[in-house]
């Protein structure tokens, strides 16, 4: 899992919820349920004073993680990105978006490569 910190464009549902992805120049769509959790960060790093009843998004950052797959209508990738290839052999993407909730931003947080560490593995039968 790598961690980062990069600007991601995210367009959401009218609920508020990723629904399609833009990054290194390619669309992703979310195949997937995305689910919302918030994770405390150091605000007083940050912010000089904390005002009296503020708390979701200055105490806590709101975390999604999502699952997608290349944009049907998305162009063909560099095969030197991160997904470069055939899109229908392509293992979902699960990544880790954090929105800053004063702007509206969204940064990529964490890349999940469970699936290319499991294809890597060695075979338990040999």
């Amino acid at each position: 899992m790598g961690i980062f910190s990069e600007s991601i464009d995210v367009v959401c549902t009218p609920a508020g919820r990723p629904a399609e992805i833009r990054w290194q120049g390619l669309g992703y769509v979310v195949c997937a349920e995305p689910v919302r959790w918030y994770e405390r960060r150091q605000w007083w790093v940050e912010e000089s004073r904390a005002p009296l009843g503020s708390g979701a998004g200055l105490v806590d950052h709101e975390i999604w993680r999502v699952q997608l797959e290349r944009s049907p209508e998305a162009p063909s990738p560099d095969p030197q990105a991160p997904w470069g290839g055939d899109a229908a052999a392509e293992p979902l993407l699960t990544l880790d978006l954090v929105r800053h909730v004063g702007s509206g931003r969204w940064r990529l947080l964490r890349i999940h490569d469970a699936a290319q560490s499991q294809a890597t593995e060695p075979d338990e039968a040999a």
